[in-house]
């Protein structure tokens, strides 16, 4: 496989990783929060610099459905990531602690509000390119050939997390999460292993949605052509 893929499969997966522990801050505490919330940074800096091709060619040839629905969830992701970070700053008190400012509520509540909407961006984004990723590990671990039965088995595992996710969803108010701020928490005093299954069963939904949803746009621009 390609270098270049390899590194760039193991930064997005890392920084998948460090996106899920970010989001446990009742379960790690600050101190973590804040260090992993750093390393997030860097690697979302490596991730940017690693497709600064993509950037060049935004401009560039023919605009269709799939290719705008990418633009916009990718650049939204970028904004929603960089919003974080400079909101991250006022608020820190163990990394930055000599950065103070007034009205730290507000910059608290758009650093919480912003945060959902990456993680529910970054599933989006990641489900936008399940196709590549897929691939890319097929040819890792040595599957090149096509098969029914684990076509239906992936097919019916990522029904059951969807099934999962939407049921976990409600349960966490994800809803109220992206549109409330709550400076008391949520209440999501859960085990780390819940914690970690619950929001990746959320991720599964936003995933398979995204990966569907463009298998259909291009099923429909193949029909249209015919």
């Amino acid at each position: 496989m390609n270098r270049n893929i390899a590194i760039r499969l193991a930064v997005d997966l890392t920084m998948t990783i460090l996106m899920l522990v970010a989001m446990a801050y009742r379960i790690t505490g600050n101190t973590i929060h804040e260090v992993v919330g750093l390393f997030l940074f860097l690697l979302f800096i490596a991730h940017n610099t690693l497709n600064k091709r993509w950037y060049k060619a935004i401009a560039k040839g023919k605009y269709n459905i799939r290719r705008v629905l990418s633009i916009t969830v990718n650049l939204l992701f970028v904004m929603s990531m960089v919003t974080i970070m400079i909101s991250s700053l006022p608020i820190s008190s163990d990394i930055f602690p000599f950065i103070s400012v007034n009205n730290q509520m507000i910059w608290r509540e758009i650093h919480v509000l912003t945060s959902y909407w990456a993680f529910l961006l970054m599933a989006v984004h990641i489900g936008m390119s399940w196709r590549t990723i897929i691939s890319a590990v097929g040819k890792m671990s040595g599957i090149t050939h096509t098969s029914r039965i684990r076509t239906i088995t992936l097919r019916f595992i990522a029904v059951m997390i969807v099934v999962y996710g939407v049921q976990t969803s409600f349960e966490r108010e994800m809803s109220y999460k992206l549109t409330i701020y709550n400076p008391f928490g949520w209440g999501d005093d859960d085990s780390t292993f819940r914690f970690l299954i619950d929001h990746l069963a959320i991720m599964g939904i936003y995933i398979s949605g995204a990966h569907y949803v463009l298998k259909f746009v291009q099923r429909k621009k193949k029909a249209s052509k015919k």
